[in-house]
């Protein structure tokens, strides 16, 4: 569903767009996702309406089947891309997890500003991105998610997320029917 209105209380929550995960190799232009979120973060900021960048340092502590990450990463991995901020304004969500609400304050933070819905970007669409917009959802936050501001490692992953998840959690829309949602 194409989104339709934005609470006069929407937060944007920026997932991933750090150094380390930018720099992964993934189906869609990761510089395309960045200018889209940044464009995003702009317009929250301008009509004053809360900007969380989220950033992941670790990982769940449990067996998977899936490969681990080889070695140590670079010093600057965790680091928010440039172009999106921090600004001083901003809320910055460290996370341990795949979704930016498991063992963070960040539903805390959401709730102490009247935040009513979420609007959700980042990188990977189908893990960080989809398990924060979850979590929304089950927290009771309306949300909407902007599918040319995020992307994946896999391009099934991604579009198997926008087709068959998203519309079970929310709205869906691209920057420029956000940015001009926000008015």
């Amino acid at each position: 569903m194409t989104a339709t209105v934005l609470d006069p209380n929407t937060a944007l929550i920026v997932v991933d767009l750090q150094k380390g995960i930018t720099a992964l190799p993934v189906a869609h232009p990761s510089a395309d996702v960045v200018a889209n979120a940044a464009t995003l973060a702009d317009a929250f900021r301008a009509k004053g309406l809360p900007v969380v960048l989220v950033r992941v340092t670790g990982g769940a502590p449990g067996r998977t089947e899936g490969p681990a990450r080889g070695g140590e990463p670079a010093a600057d991995w965790a680091e928010i891309v440039p172009e999106m901020g921090p600004r001083e304004s901003d809320i910055v969500v460290t996370k341990q997890q795949w979704g930016a609400f498991y063992g963070t304050d960040l539903d805390l933070q959401l709730r102490r500003r009247g935040v009513t819905q979420v609007v959700v970007a980042g990188i990977a669409t189908s893990i960080g991105v989809e398990s924060t917009a979850r979590s929304a959802h089950e927290h009771g936050y309306h949300v909407t998610l902007v599918t040319d501001a995020m992307t994946d490692m896999s391009g099934e992953a991604h579009d198997n997320s926008v087709q068959r998840i998203f519309p079970r959690l929310g709205e869906t829309g691209t920057t420029d029917e956000i940015v001009k949602l926000l008015g």
